[in-house]
């Protein structure tokens, strides 16, 4: 009986695609790579789930997890291989209020949590521009950050517990909704962040909040990144911690969104070449009750801050948004980064991250390096500043393989020089692995090489991801 059949019995054969029908899974959502899948199976099941990868482990054929395919580090590459799709796996199994806890399955999408997490005044309070189509499994696979890591950290932090099937079909209960567990070895989080190459995440215990009850949300122009960082920590102080995101957005990166939107307008009447997206959530009712004159204090709080700065020439223009409408044309200015970034080609994407107070430093050098190795090339960027992530992206004069390599191990020196990581929330993949071989502790890979041997030794799982070959 071949594993098609075999595969069949265990999902159903309408759940087995083959030949065309697997076209949705062949491309990355980069449209960077493609490939033809062996097939694609779509289990309903943890126990489904199971009997697939025990299939797999004993016929010693390779599985690529995929969820939502939003990934931008081609860790879905499935050339001949199973895909196992998670999407019919979308149940939220229970929210508990009281404990503010979610338990889900992988399949379901990050906007239908968020939804189902505020019909009781609560938040799934991670959020990124692939919200509608992003699933829960791939999160945590790639350990996904986003605009609010500043405040509430990337998808490790907000994750208590786990269930796991390993890549000979045992089920791996590590469901714990405790906020304190000091028994061994913690290996949840050895599954978030490996990408699918340890076994595949099928549900989760995720942590919720209050839903903010008022947003203050502004568009500030500052004379440097150095003044930014300044304006970052008064507002921690002025808001106890409150600040949800942090986005900068320079000059460059404002002409680009602008000459790709023909109606979209410009955050300031006068041209800048540092703005900061600042967004502050209150969940006090003393600051989010609208006073007499119905203004709001968490946004009374933003804006005497800002009014300070402002006679101390610290910011030099700042608009704060006084309707959902205005919040929403801030939102989608930073949130069509990665549509802005797809039409400047040939590019090299880097996804970097340095100390909050080396951003400064870090662009300043590139400034310098980048004509040195390519004096055509320009660079645009968007960074989540709060948490020190910078999406730096370069347009190369030419589309040369060889220029790019160069272009991308200049960056990584500067960033290893400042004790960054030249990965800061999009996973490895296939598209950073030679950063992994240049860059990261031998040590660390050998380690992460003989897990990777104890739990997966037939090497079934996502193979040719993450670890240098």
């Amino acid at each position: 009986m071949d594993i098609i059949t075999r595969l069949g019995e265990i999902a159903g054969n309408t759940n087995v695609l083959t030949g065309e029908d697997t076209a949705p899974f062949q491309r990355d959502w980069m449209q960077k790579h493609s490939w033809r899948p062996l097939a694609v199976v779509r289990p309903a099941s943890t126990s489904q789930v199971s009997a697939i990868l025990q299939l797999a482990n004993e016929t010693g054929t390779p599985v690529v997890p995929v969820s939502g395919n939003t990934g931008l580090a081609g860790g879905t590459n499935g050339e001949g291989a199973l895909m196992l799709s998670l999407e019919r796996m979308n149940d939220i199994r229970e929210i508990r209020p009281d404990a503010r806890i979610a338990i889900v399955e992988a399949g379901v999408v990050l906007s239908r949590l968020h939804d189902a997490a505020g019909e009781h005044g609560l938040n799934f309070p991670m959020t990124f521009g692939a919200r509608g189509s992003a699933m829960i499994g791939g999160m945590l696979s790639t350990n996904a950050g986003g605009s609010n890591v500043v405040r509430y950290g990337n998808t490790r932090a907000l994750c208590l517990g786990l269930e796991v099937v390993m890549p000979d079909g045992e089920v791996l209960m590590l469901m714990s909704e405790l906020h304190k567990d000091n028994s061994g070895y913690d290996l949840k989080d050895l599954f978030i962040g490996a990408e699918g190459t340890l076994g595949v995440i099928t549900a989760a215990v995720l942590k919720l909040v209050p839903t903010p009850r008022a947003y203050a949300t502004a568009m500030v122009a500052v004379p440097s990144l150095t003044q930014a960082l300044v304006l970052l920590n008064q507002l921690q102080e002025a808001t106890g911690g409150a600040v949800e995101a942090f986005e900068y957005m320079p000059g460059t990166y404002i002409d680009a969104h602008l000459e790709k939107y023909s109606d979209a307008r410009a955050p300031f009447e006068a041209r800048h070449d540092v703005n900061v997206l600042v967004e502050v959530g209150a969940t006090a009712p003393r600051d989010a009750v609208a006073d007499d004159d119905g203004s709001l204090p968490i946004a009374t709080y933003l804006e005497d801050v800002l009014a300070g700065l402002m006679e101390e020439n610290a910011v030099l223009d700042a608009v704060i948004a006084k309707s959902d409408a205005q919040r929403t044309e801030m939102w989608d200015r930073r949130e069509a980064a990665a549509a802005v970034m797809l039409g400047k080609q040939p590019r090299v994407d880097t996804d970097i991250a340095v100390p909050l107070d080396k951003v400064s430093t870090f662009l300043d050098r590139m400034k310098n390096i980048l004509p040195q190795v390519d004096p055509g090339a320009t660079s645009i960027e968007v960074s989540h500043l709060g948490d020190g992530n910078i999406h730096y992206s370069i347009v190369c004069s030419q589309s040369d393989p060889a220029l790019m390599d160069r272009i991308t191990e200049r960056v990584e020196d500067v960033v290893q020089e400042m004790g960054g990581s030249f990965s800061a929330e999009h996973g490895i993949g296939i598209s950073k692995k030679p950063s992994m071989a240049r860059r990261k502790d031998p040590v660390a890979l050998r380690v992460m090489r003989q897990i990777k041997t104890a739990l997966d030794p037939n090497n079934i799982m996502n193979p040719g991801k993450v670890l240098p070959d």
